[in-house]
């Protein structure tokens, strides 16, 4: 049985977290997602940290995107990260060093890339995926399974209005 977390109600007291009321910032979807993300982030960081993929936004979805889509250019990769090209030029450049993928000039159009997982890549993108699941099952098990849909229907529709917002 998940644990249970009190249901915390817009019109009920101030949260107070440490001792502290967080002032404006109980009201504010930003602080609440950037808190998430640290946490999420974290340890997702220790469960991968046998891998050269630990603690590097970005280098996960580039992996996987890869592995499932040969031939991906970097612009589509950086256009699903909601980054620009330089940074995920970065990410892409750490991938290839490592060795989990190459670059292939395209076929079509000589001035772009392709981008292709390595066997070592997909070995990486397996182990990933696992511990992705893994993840979603354990970190997130106070989310009840008839709330799961509608919260990941949410967070969907907020990341494809961002993209629109960065457009």
């Amino acid at each position: 049985m998940p644990p249970t977390t009190p249901d915390i109600s817009p019109d009920g007291p101030p949260l107070t977290l440490a001792g502290l009321q967080i002032d404006v910032l109980e009201g504010a979807f930003s602080w609440y997602i950037r808190s998430l993300d640290f946490a999420v982030s974290n340890d997702l960081d220790r469960r991968m940290a046998h891998l050269d993929m630990a603690k590097g936004k970005g280098k996960i979805t580039a992996v996987l995107l890869v592995d499932r889509y040969p031939g991906v250019r970097p612009s589509q990769i950086a256009e699903v990260l909601l980054r620009d090209r330089p940074a995920t030029g970065r990410i892409i450049d750490a991938l290839v060093t490592s060795g989990d993928l190459r670059r292939e000039t395209d076929r079509g159009d000589l001035r772009a890339q392709s981008l292709f997982v390595t066997p070592k890549g997909q070995a990486l993108a397996n182990s990933v995926r696992r511990i992705i699941q893994e993840q979603e099952r354990e970190f997130f098990d106070f989310i009840a399974p008839q709330d799961r849909a509608q919260f990941m229907r949410m967070l969907k529709r907020a990341y494809l209005n961002m993209r629109k917002k960065l457009e």
